[in-house]
């Protein structure tokens, strides 16, 4: 296993879009619960999306009909499309996953024994009025 990977950042005009990617070359994502999660300076970390264990996906109410998560298995990559963004959108956003829930747990700097979703590298979105 190893640390994942977002990418996908930018600074975009309000009601832009953008598309951030999640990947790993240290494990496999299928079947294993995904998180998308953003923090924005003084705020605490905040799960935006999620893909579950079933694949059911899931999504924070001031995202949902916005934003859309996908995963393609061929890339083993997890995917935020994010659209009509809004400036209170402008945030870090950085991805985890539970390679083992309760045991371990890999965001884009390590992988760890507890959940450490908003301390990996993260990727920068800027969205201005």
């Amino acid at each position: 296993e190893g640390p994942t990977e977002e990418s996908g950042g930018g600074s975009v005009q309000e009601g832009g879009s953008l598309r951030l990617a999640c990947t790993t070359s240290g494990f496999r994502f299928e079947g294993l619960y995904m998180g998308w999660y953003r923090q924005a300076p003084g705020d605490e970390c905040e799960l935006v999306a999620s893909i579950s264990r079933d694949r059911s996906i899931h999504y924070t109410k001031s995202v949902e009909s916005r934003f859309t998560l996908s995963q393609d298995n061929v890339k083993n990559t997890v995917y935020l499309q994010m659209n009509y963004l809004k400036p209170e959108d402008t945030a870090v956003y950085y991805c985890q996953a539970d390679v083992k829930t309760g045991e371990r747990y890999c965001n884009s700097r390590a992988c760890y024994t507890h959940p450490f979703p908003c301390g990996g590298q993260g990727t920068q979105v800027t969205v201005s009025a």
